[in-house]
């Protein structure tokens, strides 16, 4: 405004966007066009009417006809040298169910250097067919050549579902296959089904576990998983099956990948317990108070023949490694007996452990959440209820031991 009241407007600034029309409170401004100004805004709107109207696209059978071209349920067998890991043959199981569902084969694929015994083995966990691509180029894992292999194969195949472990390796490898491919990936699934029109519902948690999403892959093909180990059963395994092995040449050459593995050193700082193979995990939480009171875990555990385990809480103030964390941001597990020892039950932790068979949690809060989950509950002071536990258990062993002498 001026000094006598009226709106003042700076043309070298004014951009023609007309907020301040509807910012002004008594409605006192207008835009006015001059002659000139309106005769370059009709000519621009001639032309905008003369365009050609955009092309339609195309009809929802024609996409639905090309991503039916795409068959069959594919697994990706994880091995280290030939040692497979497990999560292949839980992947295999779930595979089964959705192969099952579509009307289609299950395939397994494997990659690497003297591993036909792995075909073999993928047939006794219910695999109906094995693409097996074997040479030395593929002795250790590096991604070039793997990732290149499998995008020829699914290229050459047209898989429609595709399922990856959601293993350090796997993660590596489904990420640059989706990537090559332009298409959909889900990571850390913990569900997968088939909906009424074929799709892959892909559940996995999201925003850091406090709500669970299903996602599909609609308009491209395959559809991409990775499954966290132990979230899946393990298949029976009946080593009587056989399939079709059908066998492809490398299409990549040692020559051609510039990564060489030249030695192979473990390390041995490692913590060497692998909870996620465990029947009976005693794993503990904040409530545990210091690294100190895991002791008293340590010697129930001994007690059962189990390991132990903790929560993030735990890992995050210094008492116990990375290793021996469960949940959304550590391993997933699945024994026969999980005890919860001070761990309140946040969705974080739960994701990872509320497959147990029995889940006995011990809480002085009777309103933790764990509680929820729990099959059996205690309410009470776990440097009392723990201790108590363990005695017990360690009395009936010795009188079991005595009556059997």
């Amino acid at each position: 405004m001026n000094e006598k009241g009226e709106p003042v407007i700076d043309l070298e600034k004014c951009t023609r966007c007309r907020l301040c029309i509807k910012a002004c409170p008594v409605g006192a401004i207008e835009i006015y066009f001059t002659p000139e100004e309106q005769k370059i805004l009709d000519e621009l709107s001639a032309k905008e009417r003369a365009k050609p109207e955009a092309a339609p696209e195309k009809p929802a059978e024609a996409h639905l006809a090309k991503l039916g071209e795409y068959r069959g349920v594919w697994v990706f067998v994880e091995h280290a040298e030939g040692r497979p890991a497990e999560v292949s043959w839980e992947l295999l199981g779930v595979g089964a169910g959705l192969a099952r569902a579509r009307g289609v084969e299950l395939a397994a694929v494997v990659i690497g250097d003297n591993v036909e015994h792995l075909a073999r083995e993928a047939f006794a966990y219910g695999a109906h067919k094995v693409y097996l691509v074997d040479a030395p180029v593929y002795h250790y894992y590096r991604t070039e050549p793997y990732y290149r292999t499998l995008c020829y194969l699914a290229e050459k195949y047209k898989p429609e579902i595709i399922l990856v472990g959601a293993t350090g390796l796997g993660r590596d490898l489904a990420g640059a296959v989706a990537t090559r491919l332009e298409t959909g990936l889900t990571a850390d699934c913990t569900g997968l089904a088939i909906d009424e029109r074929g799709f892959l519902l892909q559940t996995r948690p999201a925003f850091g576990g406090n709500i669970m999403a299903t996602i599909l892959t609609e308009r491209t093909r395959p559809q991409m998983a990775t499954v966290r180990p132990h979230v899946m059963p393990m298949p029976e395994k009946d080593a009587s099956r056989s399939g079709i092995i059908i066998r492809e040449e490398a299409p990549v050459r040692e020559e051609e990948i510039a990564v060489k593995v030249l030695e192979i050193i473990p390390d041995t700082r490692l913590d060497t317990v692998d909870v996620a193979a465990a029947d009976i995990i005693v794993a503990g939480g904040r409530g545990l108070g210091s690294a100190e009171n895991f002791r008293i875990l340590e010697e129930l555990a001994s007690e059962l023949g189990g390991v132990v385990a903790c929560s993030r809480a735990a890992v995050e103030a210094g008492w116990m490694p990375l290793e021996r964390q469960v949940g959304q941001t550590g391993k997933t597990v699945r024994p026969k007996i999980y005890f919860a020892v001070g761990i309140s039950g946040a969705i974080q932790h739960l994701v990872g452990m509320q497959d147990a068979e029995t889940i006995i949690a011990i809480n002085r809060d009777p309103h933790a959440p764990i509680f929820e989950v729990a099959t059996y509950g205690i309410v009470g002071d776990l440097f009392e209820v723990v201790p108590a536990i363990t005695a017990y258990i360690r009395k009936r062993r010795a009188e079991k031991a005595a009556g059997s002498k």
